[in-house]
């Protein structure tokens, strides 16, 4: 496991990056070009909640820099369950990591899924590269389809492996825009596509968190049969307000939450 967090996040930035070209133009047009420094607000990772790869195994990569467990969310309709980790540094990144429940899927997907997990070596699950490793297991794209029909989570997840699924920009922390909607604006006057399930702005000031994102970047994969072309990564941006005690929060929004998850959507 990694000894010190930048080069973790570093690592994961390059490998995202990789899969996510639009990453760099976003970075451009945010004015990152002129010496102003993006801030990441949080990064997304997700898993199965089968072993060796569960949430726990996951996050020990993070626990094991010093960060520590906030809060749980559920996510019913989608059989997800998941937990952000903070760090005592208010300003590094915090993580949300999520993991799909297998057993709430039907026997189809559960028996598909402890096939592609079974091709994971554990040894590999705490080695320094794993949360920026991609995919473990052979996968072909008439099995990506069978797992779409029931979860585009366990799809995209089967087709990418293990990897960042989104980072995000802390608006707080910007200079030159201060809302949601001048961002939204900005991306679309700029070819992005944002994802508007939900609305286009998911959360509220009550709620002490607004988030925005693009919809993932298609690019081509490699199945054991063919290369097909597939929603990838994407960009998030959140901002965040002071809580009764004239902090930030820190925490996440579960409804809309949900509705980030589908940035990865094949029919966005």
């Amino acid at each position: 496991m990694h000894t010190d967090r930048e080069s973790l996040f570093r690592h994961l930035w390059e490998d995202y990056r990789r899969v996510t070209p639009s990453a760099e133009g976003l970075h451009r047009i945010l004015g990152a070009e002129e010496g102003q420094g993006i801030v990441n607000d949080h990064i997304a990772l997700r898993t199965f909640n089968l072993a060796p790869v569960e949430l726990d195994a996951l996050a020990e990569h993070f626990t094991s820099l010093g960060y520590y467990a906030g809060g749980e969310y559920r996510f019913e309709a989608k059989k997800l369950y998941a937990r952000h980790y903070e760090h005592p540094d208010p300003l590094a990144p915090k993580v949300f990591i999520s993991e799909l429940l297998t057993e709430h899927c039907s026997p189809d997907l559960q028996a598909i899924v402890r096939n592609l997990v079974a091709q994971v070596s554990p040894a590999s699950v705490s080695a320094d590269n794993f949360l920026y490793s991609g995919r473990h297991w052979d996968l072909d794209y008439a099995t990506y389809q069978t797992l779409l029909q029931e979860s585009e989570y366990a799809a995209w997840l089967a087709a990418w492996g293990f990897r960042t699924n989104h980072f995000t920009v802390s608006i707080n922390q910007l200079g030159q825009f201060h809302s949601v909607a001048a961002i939204n604006q900005l991306l679309k006057d700029n070819g992005y596509r944002v994802n508007s399930s939900g609305g286009e702005i998911k959360g509220s000031p009550a709620e002490l968190l607004e988030q925005s994102s693009t919809m993932a970047d298609r690019i081509p994969v490699q199945f054991t049969d063919r290369t097909a072309t597939i929603p990838s990564c994407f960009y998030e941006f959140a901002l965040r307000y002071p809580d009764a005690n004239g902090q930030l929060y820190p925490g996440f929004v579960a409804a809309s939450a949900d509705k980030i998850f589908e940035s990865t959507d094949t029919t966005g």
